[in-house]
């Protein structure tokens, strides 16, 4: 079992960054008004925010951490390590965005700095990844940027995910303190399920040719090439809604807790349907759940914190909450995290 707890470590501020170029779902010209209808009451989703051509995940993030570090005033030298948490890098093999995003943000050379190639799951892998080098104390900031921009990756005439995934990125900081309650959490895998999300085409097992560009229709009738984003949705639907209450209440029975102890409950924002049957699965009250696909669609990485961002700021700037952060996706990965957010700084979100 991944329960991992990580003492001495707290988040201490959170931003997030999206384009500014709208897509109302109901102005879509490709599909048909009634259709639309309907995946706007179930999936969740009304608009979403799309990148230009030129602009990348790591733009968003760069955004997003400047607003950050100076909310925060912070010094950038004291932070020791930055992970970029993306399926959409800024090259496809080499070298690591990670990198690239020291640079631009002027970090230190000693900054430890990689990439991790996630989505859906990818802020609470990310949180632990970086919990972890804290807690010993030999590193006392971290940086973590989370972000797709997954309209570079989906066919328009894609139903299934033409109207769903958003673009934004977001950023994060996460600080030792000897005195902080520390992150629980839970992480789990199961790659058996790896060909419900997946963009077949692209790397070495299957290189990119000719044919990844021809488009075919599918027997529910969505189209697209392998070079786009495949979501077989019902499997992913059957995953969600069993592995994401799992997990949640696989880390209460380990930490010994129950939703009395849980302020707000921050899952990654899959769609509406989904969503609502993890929560009453798990007997939360709305009230204790926000949302922000209505508004951004499913953003997979930042997700979560462009969920705080733009449902919860007010609250977590002025007092100390407890809250459970769930993500779960392609991979398939997923986990759960559960901490104090105490008077923590969030950021306005940022249009790009």
């Amino acid at each position: 079992m991944a329960f991992l707890y990580n003492k001495h470590v707290s988040i201490t501020g959170i931003s997030a960054c999206v384009p500014s170029a709208k897509k109302i779902n109901i102005e879509n010209p490709r599909f048909a008004a009634n259709d639309i209808q309907a995946f706007v009451k179930n999936v969740g989703v009304e608009e979403y925010r799309v990148v230009e051509p030129d602009v990348c995940t790591s733009d968003l993030c760069v955004a997003a951490a400047e607003k950050l570090i100076a909310d925060m005033n912070i010094n950038r030298e004291d932070i020791g390590i930055l992970v970029f948490v993306s399926q959409t890098p800024d090259y496809h093999f080499l070298p690591n965005t990670a990198c690239i995003l020291q640079d631009r943000l002027k970090l230190s050379r000693e900054t430890l700095a990689f990439d991790v190639p996630l989505g859906c799951s990818g802020y609470v892998y990310g949180l632990n990844i970086i919990a972890a080098y804290l807690s010993s104390g030999q590193i006392k900031k971290g940086l973590l940027l989370v972000g797709d921009t997954g309209s570079k990756t989906v066919n328009e005439k894609d139903k299934s995910a033409a109207m769903l995934f958003g673009d934004a990125g977001a950023a994060t900081i996460l600080e030792y303190n000897e005195k902080a309650v520390g992150i629980h959490f839970h992480m789990a895998t199961d790659g058996s399920g790896y060909k419900a999300i997946i963009i077949p085409d692209g790397g070495f097992r299957k290189p990119f040719s000719t044919d990844s560009l021809v488009e075919t229709t599918s027997e529910e009738g969505l189209i697209r090439a392998p070079k786009n984003l495949h979501l077989e949705g019902l499997d992913v639907f059957s995953f969600g809604i069993t592995e994401a209450p799992k997990t949640v209440k696989k880390l209460y029975e380990a930490i010994e807790i129950t939703n009395e102890q849980v302020d707000y409950a921050i899952f990654h924002q899959a769609n509406k349907m989904m969503n609502e049957k993890i929560r009453k699965k798990l007997g939360l009250p709305e009230e204790k759940v926000p949302y922000s696909l209505l508004k951004f669609g499913n953003t997979s990485s930042a997700s979560i914190p462009l969920t705080i961002v733009t449902g919860l700021r007010d609250s977590l700037i002025d007092s100390a909450s407890k809250v459970i952060l769930c993500g779960f996706g392609v991979g398939l990965s997923w986990g759960t995290a559960y901490t104090t957010l105490d008077h923590i700084t969030v950021s306005e979100l940022i249009e790009y």
